[in-house]
């Protein structure tokens, strides 16, 4: 057989696969925002929701939804390890409106020559309550925008229990901004200012966090890539977190997220991990 031939058929043969992929993980793409956003009622826009300062229900939220997140984290500091893990269940009640309850804990790990009396204890850090409610959907743009608002009764460490428990409260309005570009593109802006109080010195610290999110969708898949950029303002500084990201799915029902935080500004903490574990169980 001429050797020409053979390689014009591989080669026909090559790019007829390459293309009915292309055309399959299209179709895919299709089905699956039709069937997020088109074959149930109210509208709803299908957006990648970022994996470190996670919404507190997908924007748009239809009623009956529900999650369950467990979250595990690694920081490295300059004497010490810190170890995040979080329990965190969110639901929506009513359409459009999401609610959610979250357990932050953090444990410390001293480095090898650091006394563990120069550590900081232990905690449950804070009981969360949030609610959010998208007042935008525009499906025929892939816009969303919803607000929201945290609050956040801070606990004391474990060595100081017997003294306090609530020791004061943070108060957290946000408004989000989320836009599908095409099937696969996401962007998505998260921001709103933290009004930190005290109760033992009796004072309101102010914060303002900026934080934007760009997600690629992998055609035919619920998985994504993407990058977080963390911003926090605090008495006219600014400290920046990069956290490059990713999302696969396990089963139609679970899905990881995996995270790396990267430090802008030089400080005390350094290079940072973070893990995701996200239930969705089935609704009506």
């Amino acid at each position: 057989m001429n050797t020409k031939y053979i390689l014009t058929v591989v080669t026909l043969w090559v790019t007829i696969s390459i293309s009915f992929a292309q055309n399959t993980n299209t179709e895919k793409d299709s089905l699956y925002i039709l069937q997020i956003e088109e074959l149930k009622e109210p509208d709803k826009v299908l957006h990648a929701e970022p994996l470190y300062i996670d919404l507190i229900r997908d924007l748009g939220a239809r009623k009956g939804e529900k999650e369950w997140n467990v979250g595990l984290g690694l920081t490295d500091n300059l004497s010490f390890d810190s170890y995040e893990a979080l329990i965190e269940y969110e639901w929506a009640p009513v359409n459009r409106l999401g609610l959610e309850v979250e357990l932050p804990f953090t444990f410390y790990a001293p480095m090898k020559g650091t006394e563990r009396d120069s550590v900081p204890s232990n905690q449950l850090n804070s009981l969360k309550l949030a609610a959010q409610w998208t007042f935008f959907v525009n499906a025929a743009h892939a816009t969303s925008m919803a607000v929201g608002y945290i609050n956040e009764f801070e606990l004391a460490d474990f060595r100081s229990l017997s003294s306090s428990i609530i020791t004061g409260n943070v108060y957290n309005p946000f408004l989000v901004v989320a836009k599908r570009w095409g099937s696969n593109y996401h962007s998505l802006i998260y921001t709103g200012p933290m009004f930190h109080q005290d109760f033992n010195n009796k004072k309101i610290y102010v914060t303002y966090d900026i934080n934007t999110s760009l997600h690629y969708m992998i055609p035919g898949t619920r998985n994504f890539l993407g990058v977080e950029f963390n911003q926090t303002i605090n008495s006219n500084n600014l400290k920046t977190v990069i956290r490059p990201q990713m999302r696969l799915g396990i089963s139609e029902s679970l899905m990881i997220g995996i995270v790396a935080g990267i430090p802008v500004q030089k400080g005390n903490e350094r290079l940072s991990s973070f893990l995701r574990l996200i239930w969705e169980p089935k609704h009506n």
